[in-house]
């Protein structure tokens, strides 16, 4: 799909906006036509009670009342759903404008404060990586995209993912439709529950009790029959007194099986709207035909098997009405509708995983796809397999969550002949901010995903950082004790065979200098010994000695700062070797701390 991906957005956003209004428009009308036609059935009723019309009239509102409820009904549901275009694409544009934050979901609840990179690198929560990419309906969805963020996949299937994201990219009407299943991602479908209903030990048994209940109730209609037509009332007294021994010994069974299938029927209500758009689509690429073929039952469509458990569960529905719940209890109708629920997930139970899957990594891979619509220039990273030395090459490497106006994209290599780089500069000049760069689009990398940088090139690598490391009063921990923990952590995971890329910022700096470079310096090096790469930060100009130390696998870089009046500027540009001054006195001043200078000093 040509054109810019904001001008796009734009012109859907106007289309569905109109939708919208006149599905608002046609509902009034509705509203106000089965209105007329309510009170012309309580004329036409009342004209009848006087005898001033035939009671057999009163079918002709009846009707019209119905086919009005019925086409009424098609017109809500067409007013939802451009209602919820109209929020797809206005989140879109707001992802392209760089306002996204707060309007998705955050993914609080796959926050770790164990994992070793994922609080690091704002992975989740409020402004996080999660909230940018995804757009998934359903909670196994989110759960497969949160899976790809803090877990690094393997090249091949980085490889497969790629494919797919390309092959979806263009497919906008796809995700627009996706996009329609459910009302609330807050309330979406809840995977380990409906799997859990789906493959559970059957509720209601022998199977030939369900012949009896089937025998019952056509001994019931028989013997009312008869009664109707004047014979004894006996025989009818007699079936309905066998039928109440029958069932009420299975009633709770037959109350849970009820009320189980309602609840799995609303989660399968999601998946079947979705899995009913890839039953129509025609995919070219191996992973999204595999997930094609793993929807199919072999008897027939998903989407069509999950609209007869909904008609099942609605049967059973009617019967929340008072009047019709007692017509219908002779009859054992939950009975029945209990029953073939029980039979429905005999007989599609045992796919109901598969689906899920399905659907999860579909909507994981359309979250991708989404995120490389909306940015184009962002390329597809390149996996080096050949070799086993650890690599980070990219070109104009930038932060995918800081918005474009403001991102400054610098060129960050990692190899074999240099493999650390120790990051110095003053306060609020960017140093924790390329850590997070490098390492959040290692993690986009690895997940599959488009990077946001010019090119970028690595070897397959396990993440690490120690960003975001906090004490716990709870758990009577320092802040220092915390960090070595984690740094113990990446020294075992670098023992793996797959290399491990470091993010370590202000390293050991709750110590001493002395304990803190003598630390620094022989973590970093059992590091690079194990042919880890990565980058440390400092502000501690002592510590860029470090690089001398470890050179020629270590170098210095830095950045730079200025005052210009009062106002410190920075330019967020990395360049060669280490910083030779520092602004802190500077800052302290400039914010109104009365600092005394070198004069002052000696007149102490």
């Amino acid at each position: 799909m040509g054109g810019d991906p904001g001008d796009v957005y734009r012109t859907r956003l106007i289309d569905r906006r109109l939708v919208h209004e006149r599905q608002i428009r046609r509902d009034r009308q509705f509203s106000f036509a089965r209105l007329a036609v309510f009170a012309v059935a309580v004329l036409v009723l009342v004209l009848a009670w006087r005898q001033a019309l035939n009671v057999w009239v009163i079918l002709l509102p009846i009707v019209a009342f119905i086919v009005l409820v019925r086409r009424h009904e098609k017109v809500i549901r067409r007013r939802d759903e451009a209602a919820r275009s109209i929020a797809f694409y206005e989140r879109g544009i707001a992802r392209i404008e760089d306002r996204w934050q707060g309007t998705g979901e955050p993914g609080e609840r796959f926050r770790d404060d164990n994992h070793l990179y994922a609080n690091d690198l704002d992975l989740f929560g409020h402004g996080s990586l999660f909230e940018l990419l995804s757009i998934a309906r359903t909670r196994p969805g989110e759960a497969t995209l949160a899976g790809w963020l803090t877990a690094p996949a393997k090249p091949p299937e980085i490889t497969a993912r790629q494919e797919a994201v390309a092959e979806l990219t263009p497919l906008l009407d796809l995700r627009e439709t996706l996009s329609l299943a459910g009302t609330d991602v807050a309330a979406g479908v809840h995977g380990d529950e409906l799997v859990s209903w789906a493959e559970a030990p059957q509720i209601l048994r022998p199977l030939w009790a369900r012949w009896i209940a089937v025998g019952l109730t056509a001994s019931v209609i028989l013997t009312a029959a008869i009664f109707l037509s004047g014979g004894s009332e006996v025989p009818l007294q007699i079936a309905l007194a066998i039928q109440v021994g029958f069932a009420w010994p299975q009633q709770r069974r037959v109350e849970r099986a009820l009320h189980r299938a309602a609840a799995a029927a609303r989660d399968l209500d999601v998946v079947g709207h979705l899995l009913e758009q890839l039953e129509q689509q025609q995919f070219a690429t191996p992973r999204l035909q595999s997930l094609r073929q793993a929807i199919d039952t072999g008897t027939g469509r998903a989407s069509s098997a999950i609209r007869s458990l909904h008609r099942l569960v609605e049967l059973h529905d009617w019967q929340h009405n008072l009047i019709f719940l007692i017509l219908s209890m002779p009859f054992l109708w939950g009975t029945h509708a209990a029953w073939a629920i029980e039979a429905w997930r005999a007989r599609h139970g045992r796919h109901i995983r598969r689906w899920l899957d399905a659907v999860a990594e579909i909507e994981a891979l359309s979250s991708l796809s989404a995120f490389k619509f909306e940015h184009p220039s962002d390329p597809f990273p390149s996996i080096m397999t050949e070799g086993t030395s650890a690599l980070f090459d990219g070109v104009d490497v930038g932060h995918p969550l800081i918005p474009a106006a403001r991102c400054v994209r610098n060129a960050v290599r990692m190899n074999e002949e240099h493999r650390l780089l120790v990051v110095s500069g003053s306060n609020m000049s960017g140093k924790s901010t390329l850590l997070r760069t490098v390492g959040i689009n290692a993690v986009l990398a690895q997940a599959g995903a488009p990077v946001r940088a010019a090119s970028l090139r690595l070897t397959p690598l396990r993440l690490g950082a120690t960003l975001r490391i906090q004490d716990s009063l709870q758990e009577g921990r320092s802040r220092f004790y915390a960090e070595i923990t984690r740094v113990r952590a990446l020294a075992d995971l670098a023992n793996g065979s797959t290399p491990l890329l470091f993010l370590l910022d202000e390293l050991f700096h709750g110590t001493n200098s002395h304990d803190r470079l003598v630390g620094a310096s022989g973590v970093l090096r059992s590091l690079l010994n194990h042919g880890a790469i990565g980058l440390v930060t400092t502000h501690d100009l002592a510590l860029t000695s470090i690089a001398r130390a470890l050179a020629p696998r270590a170098v210095n870089v830095h950045f730079e700062d200025w005052f210009e009046g009062n106002e410190i500027h920075f330019d967020y540009r990395m360049k060669p070797g280490p910083v030779t001054r520092s602004n802190a006195i500077a800052l302290m001043r400039a914010v109104g701390l009365d600092v005394p200078g070198d004069a002052d000093k000696g007149a102490e």
